[in-house]
């Protein structure tokens, strides 16, 4: 059996020098809300609500807080909301190796070997992988090696050219897929980097021979998840997904990171990612 890896590199934290009234009328309008919809979310009046986003008013820090909750923004950019408002950030941001972290990592990892041998990744905001189970590595083969060196990016790995994108079986349908996936996280976050990400992603040729409909092997799926199809030697590997998030975290990171498990959508791939693994001898 494989053993669970982890990568490190550094994230940089946002930063915004805006007015506070400005980036709050800003996420109020990414979340379609009216001034009075948000107001009445909030408890407040729409007039001290409208001086807070012309300047009029500064708000508090727990008034920053209290509206970022009702938005939904995210922790990191409550942070700079708040440093926008001039108080400092609350949310720590720590790294994976951080001895304050040790209970979420230890937990992690758990997830990740005990899923074996099916495959499973941890991954970041960017969708850059920051761990996986030993059932991940023999799916990687042929690839080309740029990339796979840290941050190993799973989108730009699933749809370039030289990554695993001949190998999809229903390339047409999980680009698709994660194009949704990438456009709903954009839409929550605003976050630049992923706009960036789904540019480059969108210019990617498709490869010869590109199935534009599932394999029969993911008929069974067809209309409420998507599988995800992948050509091997040994033929078709078959594979449904589930995404789990920390509940409720009050670090930056812990709260950007998710847990991307893979299931065998037949038994054809169980019975193939058991041997893969030496489970089946």
């Amino acid at each position: 059996m494989g053993r669970v890896f982890l990568l490190r590199y550094h994230r940089g934290m946002t930063t915004i020098s805006r007015p506070v009234g400005d980036v709050l009328r800003e996420w109020r309008q990414r979340r379609r809300m009216s001034q009075l919809d948000l107001a009445c979310e909030a408890d407040i009046s729409t007039r001290h609500l409208s001086f807070m986003e012309t300047g009029r008013s500064v708000p508090s820090r727990e008034m920053v807080l209290h509206l970022a909750e009702q938005l939904q923004i995210p922790l990191r950019e409550r942070n700079a909301l708040l440093v926008a408002a001039g108080y400092a950030p609350v949310f720590p941001q720590r790294g994976l190796d951080d001895p304050a972290l040790d209970a979420a990592r230890k937990a992690m990892e758990l997830v990740l070997k005990g899923h074996e041998p099916y495959p499973a990744l941890a991954l970041d905001r960017h969708w850059n992988m920051v761990a996986a189970n030993g059932a991940v590595t023999p799916l990687l083969a042929g690839i080309d090696a740029a990339l796979l060196q840290p941050p190993l990016n799973v989108l730009r790995l699933s749809l370039h050219p030289q990554g695993l994108a001949p190998r999809i079986g229903n390339y047409n349908e999980w680009r698709a897929h994660l194009f949704d996936r990438l456009r709903r996280q954009i839409d929550i976050s605003a976050d630049p980097v992923l706009v960036a990400l789904l540019e480059e992603l969108a210019a990617y040729p498709a490869p010869d021979g590109a199935w534009g409909k599932p394999h029969a092997a993911g008929a069974d799926y067809a209309g409420v998840v998507v599988p995800f199809q992948l050509l091997t030697d040994g033929g078709v590997l078959s594979f449904i997904s589930t995404t789990t998030v920390f509940g409720t975290p009050i670090d930056v990171t812990l709260s950007e990171l998710a847990l991307e498990t893979f299931f065998p959508a037949d038994t054809a791939t169980a019975d193939a990612l058991r041997r893969l693994s030496g489970a089946g001898k």
